[in-house]
């Protein structure tokens, strides 16, 4: 065990001690309603287990690969823009975490230390996820950095052609350092499929398109060669009122039949959440917000821990409903329900001291 936490909760609140209202509003916060944002919840919170019993489940293995790689539970380190303001190390404690653990970090370009010095703070593999903040020549530099320094595989995030209005960290007068500067986002915003997969055969990596969200998208993306379709509306941080990230996963796991994998994010909260996910498609799962309350709680051994209660929560799950492997989980072992909760950015966590934490 690596730090004193026994729940994700314990790990919350001592975030929200050590972040100023900014941080904290950028972290947890969503856009505009933060509709999108209570509907990934929900989306979860509607999905039932269907267990099966008298099955010997004594030994469990919840491990996975992915692109080749182990990893040791289905649940990696979504790219998670300004890591630096969560812990001094940013992004390279968000590495030594992944490695640590076993699992792959997902870094954000738009993040601190450098891609260079990320890559060189652990050994384990990595993906680097791209946003397009220049032209064809900024675009091909920057990739063949990633490719220097070692990373395996290459995202790019498809659903921030415009930035969102995320109005919490608006009414705190913060805004994270990419806002700061004076990045131009039309490169961006004039993104097309032609541009993404020219983008994919200069990268030579497998390839990763990050905001999928229809099953109209998901195929053109397979037809294109794209190895990993990444399910995601951003954490409700981007397009409000669109659907939960577990109502879209449906129709693009038909849609992709197959011949890309899977990868969801958005309202993952709990290790039961995990096994729903991989039930119903997904190859793996990402988090986002968990990774930064565990980064502002206790730098790198804060996101190895909120990892281990992942996986003891997925553990437990997969006992309970009777499989052993994480290749057993499958639709029959689910079901629609309706929610108990109303969905919020922390309602999985019903042990929360004082409640919902603002």
């Amino acid at each position: 065990m690596s730090t004193q936490f026994v729940s994700n909760e314990q790990i919350i609140q001592v975030a929200r001690r050590n972040l100023a209202q900014g941080a904290w509003d950028y972290l947890v916060g969503g856009s505009e309603s933060e509709t999108t944002m209570r509907r990934n919840r929900l989306s979860f919170d509607r999905i039932a287990f269907r267990p099966r019993v008298l099955v010997d489940v004594s030994s469990i293995d919840p491990s996975t690969t992915f692109l080749g790689h182990r990893l040791r539970t289905p649940v990696m380190l979504a790219p998670l823009g300004s890591l630096q303001t969560f812990a001094p190390e940013g992004a390279a404690a968000v590495t030594k975490a992944a490695a640590e653990f076993g699992t792959m970090h997902v870094l954000s370009s738009v993040t601190q230390p450098s891609l260079e010095e990320t890559a060189a703070s652990a050994g384990n593999p990595k993906v680097f996820q791209l946003y397009i903040h220049g032209d064809w020549a900024w675009i091909e530099d920057i990739v063949g950095r990633a490719k220097q320094a070692g990373y395996m595989s290459l995202c790019l995030t498809v659903d921030t052609a415009h930035y969102s209005r995320r109005e919490r960290p608006m009414l705190s007068g913060w805004a994270p350092p990419t806002r700061r500067g004076t990045i131009d986002r039309s490169h961006q915003a004039s993104l097309t499929w032609e541009t993404a997969f020219r983008i994919k055969e200069m990268a030579g990596l497998p390839f990763m398109l990050k905001g999928i969200g229809t099953a109209e998208d998901a195929a053109l993306a397979v037809e294109g060669g794209v190895d990993v379709i990444w399910v995601s509306n951003h954490g409700g941080r981007q397009l409000d009122h669109g659907l939960g990230t577990m109502d879209m996963l449906r129709e693009v796991v038909d849609a992709v039949g197959g011949r890309a994998d899977i990868v969801v994010d958005g309202g993952i909260q709990r290790g039961a959440d995990v096994a729903k996910a991989v039930a119903l498609g997904a190859r793996a799962v990402a988090i986002g917000r968990l990774q930064g309350f565990g980064l502002a709680a206790a730098g790198a051994k804060g996101v190895v821990r909120v990892l281990e209660i992942l996986e003891d929560e997925l553990v437990i799950a997969m006992g309970l409903m009777g499989v052993t492997c994480i290749d057993q989980l499958t639709p029959a072992y689910v079901c629609e329900a309706e929610a108990v909760t109303p969905p919020h950015e922390m309602s999985a966590w019903i042990n929360m001291p004082g409640g919902r934490i603002m």
